[in-house]
């Protein structure tokens, strides 16, 4: 089997440890009324849904609550449910824009877990196809996005 290759990129590690140069990214958006610019597809009340700028595939949106916190036993039940109720539409509006075969939705809460930005609690929504680029990570050691971020926020975006 072909070695993976290992693809550096450290010029992303300021936008992992602080983006805007401001603090955390998950407030730093969520204030700012940029939505075009910073891929935000729907503002609630205590959540909202944006694209995430390095996806894992086609159509990955990540759902945060406003409030900052790391610890989802502090988290306000009410930003809980409506994350829940975000991901539940854009899985709907995935469904019918990008026609994906399945999902990936989860939460990496705390490093150890994988989570980049672990001071933020956030969702993944990862569509996923028959097909699709699961086998380029293990053989090909690379990550295959076909589709702009503009263009699937056209699809996605609150209309």
């Amino acid at each position: 089997m072909k070695k993976k290759k290992i693809l550096w990129a450290p010029w992303r590690v300021s936008y992992i440890t602080d983006p805007d140069g401001k603090g955390c990214i998950f407030c730093s958006k969520a204030k700012s009324r940029k939505d075009r610019e910073n891929y935000i597809l729907h503002r609630g009340k205590k959540a909202y849904a944006l694209l995430n700028i390095y996806p894992y595939n086609n159509g990955h949106v990540m759902v945060a609550p406003y409030e900052h916190t790391g610890d989802l036993a502090e988290l306000e039940s009410g930003a809980f449910r409506e994350m829940h109720e975000i991901v539940r539409e854009l899985v709907k509006r995935l469904k019918k824009e990008m026609k994906p075969h399945g999902f990936n939705v989860g939460m990496n809460i705390g490093r150890t877990a994988g989570a980049g930005f672990y001071e933020h609690l956030h969702m993944h929504i990862v569509p996923r196809w028959n097909g699709d680029t699961n086998f380029m990570p293990v053989i090909g050691g690379q990550d295959v996005i076909s589709e702009a971020l503009e263009s699937v926020y056209e699809k996605l975006k609150d209309r």
